[in-house]
Formats: structure tokens, sequence, C-alpha cells
């Protein structure tokens, strides 16, 4: 899985071009829509915590399929998302024009957006920016797009969650790429004050459980979902091959299953993030 890259990378390399087409890939594999339809009820209760006016200028970086976006659309904010993975961001337009919302949808780099400085009130990123390769110039992104006062609210993976445990598992079975660093130092209080202090006040963290993240069946099937729609998911079973997929099966239900806080046969996996509340100086 690729994560985030050693400073030594140059983002001007060949290498880093690398990195990034990989990135790209992995989250354009699977089925993410199919997927992330059994997050969003919790991404919902996420974002109304979020408490976002009506009128406002938001862009949602890493927006995949509008699961916040959409919602937010819906409220009567003025919706901007973008993401790596040009499906994901064409199935978020379907989604905006099959409801007649306003909600605008396009590519886009986390460490490179494509918008002019102070363009928006708030800039949000569930479950998303994270994953991109170079995190100090996503943190330096989200604040020279986001105006003086304006608001930023992420929501960030933990090392010691069901996640980062998951990426933990796939990196035994899977060679992590050459020059990167776990992508769970998003979830790192000490890491993310370093990141975003220069240019953002009143930093809140808040380590908080995923809310609403089940499936109707046992870990077994929600490992066999996960392979069959989670990109990352589904590169790591391609690149074990045959011989390797049983021992990477089996370490994975391991992990759904400790994490599952279901006693009736379904899965309810209990997912710690790290909720990110700062303001633009």
């Amino acid at each position: 899985m690729i994560t985030q890259t050693d400073p030594s990378v140059s983002p001007n390399t060949p290498g880093m071009d690398a990195v990034k087409d990989k990135l790209k890939a992995t989250w354009m594999d699977g089925d993410y829509a199919s997927f992330a339809r059994f997050m969003e009820a919790g991404a919902i209760q996420i974002l109304e915590g979020w408490a976002i006016a009506p009128g406002t200028e938001l862009l949602d970086v890493g927006c995949g399929t509008g699961q916040i976006a959409i919602p937010a659309a819906r409220a009567g904010v003025n919706v901007t998302g973008v993401d790596i993975a040009t499906n994901l961001v064409r199935h978020a337009q379907g989604r905006a024009r099959m409801e007649g919302l306003e909600a605008q949808f396009m590519d886009g780099d986390a460490e490179d957006l494509p918008f002019p400085d102070a363009s928006f009130d708030m800039v949000t990123s569930l479950i998303g920016a994270m994953f991109a390769p170079q995190p100090d110039k996503v943190a330096a992104e989200f604040a020279r797009v986001c105006r003086p006062g304006g608001r930023l609210r992420m929501a960030n993976w933990t090392p010691q969650g069901f996640v980062g445990q998951l990426f933990k598992v796939i990196g035994k079975h899977v060679t992590p790429t050459p020059g990167v660093v776990p992508y769970s130092l998003w979830g790192d209080e000490d890491t993310v004050l370093q990141r975003l202090s220069g240019n953002f006040r009143d930093i809140t963290l808040t380590r908080k459980r995923y809310p609403l993240w089940r499936y109707p069946f046992r870990p077994e099937g929600v490992v066999e979902l996960f392979r069959n729609y989670y990109g990352p998911t589904t590169r790591a079973f391609s690149a074990v091959g045959q011989k390797g997929e049983e021992a990477l099966r089996r370490d994975l239900v391991e992990v759904y299953k400790t994490f599952n806080k279901a006693t009736d046969g379904t899965t309810w996996l209990d997912s710690e993030y790290l909720d990110v509340e700062a303001t633009r100086i």
C-alpha cells in the first residue's frame, strides 16, 4: 500500500512518479463504490458532527465516491470534491447529476490542488488525503487553499486501530514500496501537530471510533468483500499470488475477528480514527 514518502525522495524524480502512479492504480482497483456503501452511514454521522453551515464553500480532498460531499451538498453546502482516482470522481459526478445537486467533482492531487489561494471557507478529508505520499505537501496545500479564519477537519486512521493493523498485516505479506513510511502517522497526535502548527491555530485532536461500520456476515465474508472491492486489499492478494493468498487470508481474518464488536454472526468493526479540527491562521 502506498503511504508517505521519505523526505529524501524528491517529488520530481521518476521514483515519485512511479509511487503516485501506483497510488492511483491502487485506489482505482476493486469497486470502491460498492465497498463504501457499508461505511456511508458512519460517514454521515461524522459529517453531522463537523457542523458545516449551508452556503459554506467546502473543498473535500480525497472525496472518493462522495461519501460526505453528496450529503453536504444536499444540506446546502457549496461542495467541490477532488480525488486522485478518476473512476471514483466519475461515480461522484454521476450521483450529483442523479440528485440534481450543484456539487463539483474533479480529478485532483492532494499535494497540488488545482485552485487559487484562499479559495475555500473549509477543507475536509474523510480518510482520504492521509494516503497521499508527501504529507508535508498535503498540509501546505490545505493551508494555501483555505481562507484565513477558515476551518480544517480531517478523520485519519490511527496506527493502533483496525485499519492501521490491517495494513500492518498486509505489510507482512507484501513488500512495502521503497522510500515510504506509514500513512497512519496522520493518526498520530504529535505528527499532526508538527505538520499543521505553522499555518493553523486552535488545533484539537480527538481519538474516536468510526460509527456504524457493519456487515451482515461473519469476518471471513468481510475479508472476501475487501478482497473483491477494496483496492489495497485487492492489490495485496494479487501481489502474493495463489501460493500466498491462504496465509494472507488467515492473518486478515484474525485482524477482523479481533476488532469485531458483534456477537451474532455479523461483523461490526471497531475502528479508531483521529478527528482533526483546526483554524487557518
